[in-house]
């Protein structure tokens, strides 16, 4: 479930596997109906199974597809009656019939499922895009850091949620490394994450020192979410999405944590707005930087925003900053028992950070059944110089 590669368009899931192997099951069936029937002799009749033979098939098929499966299902339905004695009865234009509006509507309900399918691999295609334009892939290697990350969404039929995480290099041997979580779902909440990333991009380009970046997120995040909730209705008739219903109000925020690495690599400088804390693997210790002093979360200014504590740690040659949102410490299993990070890491001190996240998502998607109550994001950062 980490971040997928491009791809070149969509894929329709119907068309994956092999049409011809799939058409022959239907096919199979129906001559074993019929084998079956003739070898039972016309005191057990079974031909009456064939009509439930293309309606199972718009399931799985096309719609041309069904189409063969209900034209062969007529002439089965006439062996199997003939064997029977019954091609003669009263009966049997009626079933020959009922046959025929059965396959006619097998026919439109795989064009349905068909159309269906297409529009949610479309989805998928446009969410996949999305989320590589909003999360733009971070670099192997900036400057003496080495980084990797990943991001895995709660809903299965998503690519993209609200998490979020970014890195800018600030010149000189300087980077500053970024990841937060939004409050909320759905596209509301990706929309402000494309705010807040905006932002945090703007202020590395315009030189914002870290004591003075948590007040500049925080304004220009509010600003754009009084901007988009001040944002005219759409003309009747249009197809254009309104604006979230909240996005006008400040009940939309961010946790999010900043850290910032100076030029020798040697200390770090971290801003947390109410986001949880990022984790040190030092040698053989695994320590929770915990902020000094709490911090609104941005978006939240508006409550009285001061100037940010920074909290100052120092970094050796092969240490690993890990940086997640709270997807993964809130992930429960069958149990109801949060995953146990901290526990975890003191098994992979000695992995480099791409490693480290494969380790860590394997065992927390093993923890958790595969089943993500939250988005997950996750940083992983080391001193390689």
């Amino acid at each position: 479930m980490a971040r997928s590669g491009t791809t070149d368009g969509p894929r329709v899931p119907g068309l994956v596997r092999s049409p011809a192997a799939r058409l022959a099951a239907p096919l199979l069936l129906l001559v074993l109906l019929v084998v079956i029937d003739e070898a039972a002799g016309p005191q057990i009749r079974i031909g009456g199974l064939m009509i439930a033979v293309p309606a199972l098939s718009a399931v799985f098929l096309s719609p041309l597809a069904v189409v063969v499966v209900a034209l062969v299902t007529l002439p089965c339905l006439v062996i199997a009656a003939d064997s029977n004695h019954q091609l003669d009865t009263v009966n049997f234009p009626v079933t020959l019939s009922t046959t025929v509006l059965i396959g006619i509507a097998s026919v439109l309900a795989a064009r349905v499922r068909a159309r269906r399918e297409r529009e949610l691999a479309q989805a998928r295609w446009v969410a996949g895009v999305a989320q590589r334009t909003l999360l733009r892939p971070l670099p192997q290697r900036l400057g003496r850091f080495a980084i990797a990350s990943t991001y895995m969404a709660a809903d299965r039929e998503a690519a993209i949620g609200g998490d979020l995480y970014a890195t800018a290099d600030l010149g000189g041997g300087r980077i500053r490394v970024l990841v937060g979580d939004v409050q909320g779902k759905g596209m509301a909440a990706v929309e402000v994450a494309s705010m807040l990333l905006g932002a945090f991009r703007r202020a590395a380009r315009h030189h914002v020192p870290l004591p003075a970046l948590p007040r500049y997120l925080d304004l220009n995040l509010r600003e754009d979410l009084t901007d988009l909730g001040s944002a005219p209705p759409p003309p009747p008739g249009s197809t254009a999405p309104a604006a979230p219903a909240s996005a006008g109000s400040l009940e939309r925020f961010v946790t999010a944590v900043v850290v910032e690495a100076a030029a020798g690599g040697d200390t770090l400088d971290i801003v947390n707005c109410g986001h949880p804390p990022p984790i040190l693997l030092h040698r053989d210790q695994v320590t929770v930087l915990d902020a000094g002093q709490p911090a609104l979360p941005l978006g939240l200014g508006d409550l009285g925003f001061d100037e940010e504590q920074i909290d100052r740690h120092e970094l050796a040659v092969g240490d690993v900053l890990l940086l997640y949102t709270d997807g993964v410490i809130e992930a429960r299993d069958d149990d109801g028992t949060f995953y146990p990070l901290t526990e975890r890491l003191a098994g992979w001190l000695r992995l480099p950070p791409g490693e480290l996240i494969e380790a860590l998502t394997a065992d927390l998607l093993h923890h958790a059944g595969r089943r993500l109550g939250d988005d997950v994001a996750i940083v992983a950062v080391q001193r390689v110089s």
